[in-house]
């Protein structure tokens, strides 16, 4: 059974950081991209932050400059990185994992970032 679980989350004021983790159990499995996605009241999920096998990254507009995404290939484990951080990054972040670009994705119960203002 493969299982992204996501840590790290808390409560921060705006302009502090967090890290989020995301750690990929179930053997057998072997991790092509992993993608932090956001969800907050209200709105629809979105796609924060991916990065590929060959460590490609990518972000959505809003947080560019601000989180970094990583991985540990060997630990199947990828951190999410997220500094000066605004009140209207509040949301439950998700991970997920895919086996190849067009794959299904195995997402994680997701952890939840409040920035007070």
């Amino acid at each position: 059974q493969v299982q992204p679980v996501e840590s790290g989350g808390g409560l921060v004021q705006a302009g502090g950081s967090l890290r989020l983790s995301c750690a990929v159990s179930g053997s057998g499995f072997r991790i092509y991209s992993m993608d932090w996605h956001r969800q907050a009241p209200g709105k629809q999920r979105e796609l924060v932050a991916t990065i590929a096998n060959d460590g490609r990254t990518s972000y959505v507009d809003s947080v560019k400059g601000r989180f970094a995404i990583s991985r540990n290939t060997a630990e199947r484990t990828s951190y999410l990185q997220m500094n000066r951080l605004k009140p209207e990054d509040t949301a439950v972040y998700y991970c997920n994992a895919r086996e190849c670009k067009d794959c299904p994705a195995y997402w994680g119960q997701g952890t939840q970032v409040t920035v007070s203002s």
